[in-house]
Protein backbone atom coordinates (compact mmCIF):
# COMPACT_ATOMS: atom_id res chain seq x y z
CA UNK A 1 0.00 0.00 0.00
CA UNK A 2 1.54 3.45 -0.74
CA UNK A 3 0.81 6.78 1.71
CA UNK A 4 -1.93 8.11 0.31
CA UNK A 5 -0.61 11.78 0.88
CA UNK A 6 1.86 11.72 -2.12
CA UNK A 7 2.30 9.95 -5.47
CA UNK A 8 5.43 7.27 -5.29
CA UNK A 9 7.73 9.26 -7.30
CA UNK A 10 7.34 11.74 -5.07
CA UNK A 11 7.50 9.29 -1.40
CA UNK A 12 10.84 8.11 -3.07
CA UNK A 13 12.16 11.16 -3.75
CA UNK A 14 11.66 12.53 0.21
CA UNK A 15 13.00 9.47 1.08
CA UNK A 16 16.11 9.86 -0.91
CA UNK A 17 16.66 13.02 0.59
CA UNK A 18 16.37 11.85 4.23
CA UNK A 19 19.12 8.84 3.15
CA UNK A 20 21.24 10.96 0.99
CA UNK A 21 21.72 13.80 4.59
CA UNK A 22 21.95 10.58 6.90
CA UNK A 23 24.46 8.87 4.85
CA UNK A 24 26.55 12.34 4.99
CA UNK A 25 26.16 12.53 8.63
CA UNK A 26 27.73 8.65 8.81
CA UNK A 27 30.53 9.28 6.38
CA UNK A 28 31.78 13.07 8.09
CA UNK A 29 31.59 10.74 11.12
CA UNK A 30 34.00 8.16 9.53
CA UNK A 31 36.69 10.85 8.37
CA UNK A 32 36.71 12.13 12.24
CA UNK A 33 36.99 8.71 13.37
CA UNK A 34 39.94 8.19 10.88
CA UNK A 35 38.57 5.20 8.90
CA UNK A 36 39.04 4.43 5.90
CA UNK A 37 37.04 4.54 2.73
CA UNK A 38 35.00 1.18 3.64
CA UNK A 39 34.51 2.02 6.75
CA UNK A 40 33.00 5.45 5.83
CA UNK A 41 31.04 3.73 3.63
CA UNK A 42 29.49 1.32 6.49
CA UNK A 43 28.61 3.87 8.61
CA UNK A 44 26.76 5.86 6.14
CA UNK A 45 25.09 3.01 5.37
CA UNK A 46 23.88 2.13 8.62
CA UNK A 47 23.12 5.65 9.62
CA UNK A 48 20.83 6.08 6.22
CA UNK A 49 19.09 2.29 6.54
CA UNK A 50 19.38 1.28 10.04
CA UNK A 51 15.96 2.92 11.33
CA UNK A 52 13.99 2.54 8.09
CA UNK A 53 15.09 -1.35 7.71
CA UNK A 54 13.63 -1.67 11.59
CA UNK A 55 10.54 0.26 11.27
CA UNK A 56 9.72 -2.02 7.68
CA UNK A 57 10.26 -5.42 9.74
CA UNK A 58 8.02 -3.70 12.75
CA UNK A 59 5.56 -2.82 9.96
CA UNK A 60 5.84 -5.83 8.40
CA UNK A 61 7.07 -4.42 5.16
CA UNK A 62 9.74 -7.12 3.87
CA UNK A 63 11.86 -7.29 2.55
CA UNK A 64 12.67 -4.26 3.30
CA UNK A 65 12.90 -1.72 0.88
CA UNK A 66 16.25 -0.76 1.48
CA UNK A 67 16.89 -4.10 0.10
CA UNK A 68 14.72 -4.11 -2.77
CA UNK A 69 15.44 -0.54 -4.23
CA UNK A 70 19.10 -0.38 -5.46
CA UNK A 71 18.67 3.65 -4.93
CA UNK A 72 18.44 3.13 -1.20
CA UNK A 73 21.71 1.26 -1.34
CA UNK A 74 23.83 3.65 -3.65
CA UNK A 75 22.55 7.11 -2.31
CA UNK A 76 24.80 6.27 0.54
CA UNK A 77 27.63 4.90 -1.40
CA UNK A 78 27.21 8.22 -3.25
CA UNK A 79 27.79 10.26 -0.07
CA UNK A 80 30.60 8.62 1.00
CA UNK A 81 32.30 9.47 -2.41
CA UNK A 82 31.26 13.39 -2.03
CA UNK A 83 32.47 13.09 1.82
CA UNK A 84 35.47 10.93 0.33
CA UNK A 85 36.67 13.59 -1.85
CA UNK A 86 35.45 17.08 -0.39
CA UNK A 87 35.46 17.06 3.14
CA UNK A 88 35.31 19.98 5.08
CA UNK A 89 38.40 21.05 7.14
CA UNK A 90 38.99 18.83 10.66
CA UNK A 91 37.78 21.34 12.61
CA UNK A 92 34.68 22.07 10.95
CA UNK A 93 33.86 18.49 11.06
CA UNK A 94 31.62 18.07 13.83
CA UNK A 95 29.47 21.28 13.62
CA UNK A 96 28.93 19.07 9.44
CA UNK A 97 27.86 16.16 11.09
CA UNK A 98 25.70 17.93 13.74
CA UNK A 99 23.64 20.02 10.13
CA UNK A 100 23.21 17.06 8.36
CA UNK A 101 21.93 14.42 10.88
CA UNK A 102 19.73 17.69 12.31
CA UNK A 103 18.36 17.38 8.64
CA UNK A 104 18.08 13.74 8.51
CA UNK A 105 16.12 13.14 11.27
CA UNK A 106 13.41 16.20 10.60
CA UNK A 107 12.64 13.92 7.26
CA UNK A 108 13.13 10.65 8.60
CA UNK A 109 10.44 11.26 11.48
CA UNK A 110 7.98 12.70 9.30
CA UNK A 111 7.80 9.89 6.49
CA UNK A 112 8.63 7.26 9.12
CA UNK A 113 5.01 8.45 11.28
CA UNK A 114 3.56 8.46 7.65
CA UNK A 115 4.46 4.95 6.69
CA UNK A 116 3.85 3.24 10.19
CA UNK A 117 0.47 5.08 9.87
CA UNK A 118 -0.20 3.82 6.24
CA UNK A 119 0.70 0.23 7.07
CA UNK A 120 -2.88 0.20 9.89
CA UNK A 121 -0.86 1.44 13.05
CA UNK A 122 -2.48 4.02 15.63
CA UNK A 123 -1.00 7.17 15.94
CA UNK A 124 1.09 6.57 18.79
CA UNK A 125 2.50 3.60 17.39
CA UNK A 126 3.15 5.72 14.49
CA UNK A 127 4.56 8.82 16.07
CA UNK A 128 6.87 6.12 18.19
CA UNK A 129 7.81 4.11 14.89
CA UNK A 130 8.84 7.77 13.52
CA UNK A 131 11.22 8.45 16.15
CA UNK A 132 12.50 4.95 15.67
CA UNK A 133 13.27 5.46 12.25
CA UNK A 134 14.72 9.14 12.67
CA UNK A 135 17.29 7.64 15.31
CA UNK A 136 17.96 4.41 14.97
CA UNK A 137 20.57 4.61 12.14
CA UNK A 138 22.45 7.59 14.36
CA UNK A 139 22.11 4.70 17.54
CA UNK A 140 23.63 2.11 15.34
CA UNK A 141 26.35 4.32 13.91
CA UNK A 142 27.85 5.56 16.73
CA UNK A 143 28.04 1.75 18.43
CA UNK A 144 29.93 0.99 15.27
CA UNK A 145 32.01 4.08 15.70
CA UNK A 146 32.65 2.87 19.75
CA UNK A 147 30.89 5.43 20.59
CA UNK A 148 27.63 5.92 23.58
CA UNK A 149 24.95 6.60 21.14
CA UNK A 150 23.70 10.25 21.43
CA UNK A 151 20.40 9.21 22.21
CA UNK A 152 21.38 7.99 25.88
CA UNK A 153 24.00 10.59 26.95
CA UNK A 154 22.99 13.03 29.60
CA UNK A 155 25.63 15.48 28.13
CA UNK A 156 24.86 15.59 24.53
CA UNK A 157 21.96 18.19 23.13
CA UNK A 158 18.41 17.22 22.98
CA UNK A 159 18.42 14.70 19.84
CA UNK A 160 15.06 12.39 20.12
CA UNK A 161 12.84 15.17 21.48
CA UNK A 162 13.30 17.10 18.22
CA UNK A 163 12.32 13.93 16.37
CA UNK A 164 9.24 13.43 18.82
CA UNK A 165 8.23 16.95 17.49
CA UNK A 166 8.23 16.15 14.57
CA UNK A 167 6.62 12.76 14.48
CA UNK A 168 3.59 14.30 16.47
CA UNK A 169 3.08 17.34 14.35
CA UNK A 170 2.82 14.66 11.60
CA UNK A 171 0.54 12.42 13.34
CA UNK A 172 -1.89 15.03 14.35
CA UNK A 173 -2.07 16.31 10.69
CA UNK A 174 -2.82 12.89 10.16
CA UNK A 175 -5.61 13.06 12.63
CA UNK A 176 -7.30 16.21 11.77
CA UNK A 177 -6.48 15.21 7.68
CA UNK A 178 -4.03 18.59 7.09
CA UNK A 179 -1.55 16.61 6.34
CA UNK A 180 0.05 17.75 2.52
CA UNK A 181 3.45 18.34 0.99
CA UNK A 182 3.72 21.46 2.53
CA UNK A 183 2.30 20.96 5.99
CA UNK A 184 4.87 17.68 6.42
CA UNK A 185 7.85 19.60 5.00
CA UNK A 186 6.80 22.40 7.90
CA UNK A 187 6.36 19.47 10.16
CA UNK A 188 10.34 18.46 9.24
CA UNK A 189 11.78 21.52 9.06
CA UNK A 190 10.08 22.23 12.70
CA UNK A 191 12.53 19.10 13.87
CA UNK A 192 15.20 20.02 11.89
CA UNK A 193 15.45 23.59 13.37
CA UNK A 194 14.77 22.43 17.29
CA UNK A 195 17.48 20.04 16.82
CA UNK A 196 19.86 22.75 15.58
CA UNK A 197 18.55 25.13 18.30
CA UNK A 198 19.56 22.36 21.14
CA UNK A 199 22.58 22.08 19.50
CA UNK A 200 23.47 26.34 19.37
CA UNK A 201 22.11 26.35 23.01
CA UNK A 202 23.02 23.26 24.67
CA UNK A 203 19.36 22.37 25.52
CA UNK A 204 19.27 18.79 27.50
CA UNK A 205 16.89 16.54 29.21
CA UNK A 206 17.14 16.30 32.81
CA UNK A 207 18.58 13.91 34.81
CA UNK A 208 17.01 12.08 37.62
CA UNK A 209 15.54 14.34 40.62
CA UNK A 210 17.93 14.69 43.15
CA UNK A 211 20.30 12.85 41.97
CA UNK A 212 22.98 11.46 44.53
CA UNK A 213 25.25 8.86 42.12
CA UNK A 214 28.85 9.24 42.92
CA UNK A 215 30.08 7.26 39.51
CA UNK A 216 31.80 9.45 38.09
CA UNK A 217 30.99 11.77 35.28
CA UNK A 218 32.00 10.26 32.03
CA UNK A 219 34.21 12.88 29.81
Amino acid sequence: MLIEWFTPSVQHVFELVGIFFFAISGALLGVRKNFDVFGMAVLAEATALGGGVFRDLVIGAVPPIAFTDLGYFFTPLIATLIVFFLHPEVERITGAVGVFDAAGLGLFCVMGTMKAHDHGLGLTSSVTLGLVTAVGGGVLRDVLAHEVPSLLRWDRDLYAVPAIVGASIAALLIHYDALTGATSALAATTAFIVRLLAMRFGWRAPRAWNRRSTAAEEV
